[in-house]
């Protein structure tokens, strides 16, 4: 994939610091809603899921773009089809508090994503992380070839490193 960059900032919000990203789509919000909530469409570019995907409700989350992912449980803390998406992602690795918001103006839908990040997260990793999984959802959607993880780390903690 062509112009590989880093798209991350922080930003504060009343829950704290949050790593944030953007992408834009030239699509209706119920198709890029479809994208990041049916596990049928998100398995193309992060992984499956399966359980109770109401508030409050619990499900399974395995990614399908790791070799060695293993399920990771995951709580609706809020969802408002198609518009905002809050959920608590829990593994080995700790516990994260993901936010996806969806905007539809003239035809195109923008997509705020961010990661609530605790004083001593390493945003080094998880900044070329999530630019990838989502430069992999706009390559899944326009059916363009799929990123791979060296093409951001190392290349993109420069960036990341300096908002910290």
């Amino acid at each position: 994939m062509e112009n590989i960059r880093a798209t991350g900032y922080l930003r504060q919000s009343d829950a704290g610091a949050e790593l944030t990203f953007e992408r834009k789509f030239d699509a209706p919000i119920a198709d890029v809603w479809a994208n990041v909530t049916e596990s049928a469409r998100t398995e193309g570019w992060i992984g499956v899921w399966e359980g109770d995907p109401r508030v409050g409700g619990t499900v399974t989350f395995t990614m399908t773009a790791e070799a060695s992912a293993e399920p990771e449980q995951v709580t609706i803390l809020e969802c408002d089809p198609p518009h905002r998406l809050q959920a608590e992602f829990t593994s080995e690795a700790g516990t994260w508090h993901l936010q996806l918001d969806l905007q539809e103006i003239d035809g195109v839908t923008t997509l705020t994503f961010a990661q609530l990040v605790d004083q001593g997260d390493d945003v080094t990793r998880i900044g070329p992380g999530w630019d990838y999984y989502l430069d992999r959802l706009v390559a899944s959607r326009g059916g363009l070839p799929m990123p791979t993880w060296d093409e951001y780390y190392p290349e993109l903690i420069g960036h990341y490193a300096e908002l910290g």
